[in-house]
């Protein structure tokens, strides 16, 4: 059975349409009208090895801020229903991603408990004209919705970009890992029995 998911959220703010399949190939169609962020989606799900389709109309006339949360959001649910009750996962996983001249690690826990840390400075408050704390607001949104322990480490890093690019793959990795299937895992990896 494929481990997938299709979510749709339709507020005053936002309609979003996503669909996820964990066990992919890394091919995505994202239109979301922020280019940027289409830019680091797009190469989330191709080093998370997701298959990821996401339309998202928002009210950009006003800001990004409630399409970028939003879209977050609808990530989050979808990888907790499509994960399941989560038998045989690896459930960890980190990763130390070099971009440039920047060094992130992201580290995440699919074990049904929401909580971010995000220790990460952006040099600029904009990248291109995209508001560089959108990417704490997209990925505390997708950990509060994936149940999910999420850290993000900048290292050290000068370029806007570098810096966002780097989270967004570093974290693709690191869930890439904690979302594979251990063959040597029977059941639920918790000693609760329940995740």
């Amino acid at each position: 059975m494929p481990r997938s998911a299709r979510i749709e959220r339709k507020t005053a703010e936002t309609d979003i349409q996503l669909e996820l399949v964990v066990d992919g190939s890394g091919k995505s169609e994202i239109s979301t009208g922020v280019g940027f962020f289409d830019h680091m989606l797009a190469l989330m799900a191709k080093h998370a090895l997701i298959d990821l389709e996401l339309k998202a109309v928002g009210d950009l006339h006003v800001d990004q801020h409630h399409t970028v949360e939003d879209a977050g959001i609808c990530l989050g649910q979808a990888v907790r229903e499509a994960l399941g009750d989560k038998a045989g996962i690896r459930r960890y996983g980190h990763f130390a991603l070099p971009m440039e001249e920047s060094l992130v690690t992201a580290a995440i826990d699919l074990g049904g408990r929401a909580y971010f840390v995000f220790q990460v400075d952006f040099p600029t408050a904009k990248i291109g004209d995209f508001d560089s704390e959108l990417v704490f607001d997209f990925w505390q949104a997708f950990s509060a919705n994936a149940l999910c322990n999420l850290h993000v480490v900048l290292h050290y890093g000068r370029n806007g970009h570098h810096i966002a690019e780097g989270i967004f793959k570093a974290v693709a990795r690191a869930l890439r890992g904690a979302m594979e299937i251990d063959p040597r895992q029977t059941g639920v990896p918790s000693t609760k029995g329940v995740l």
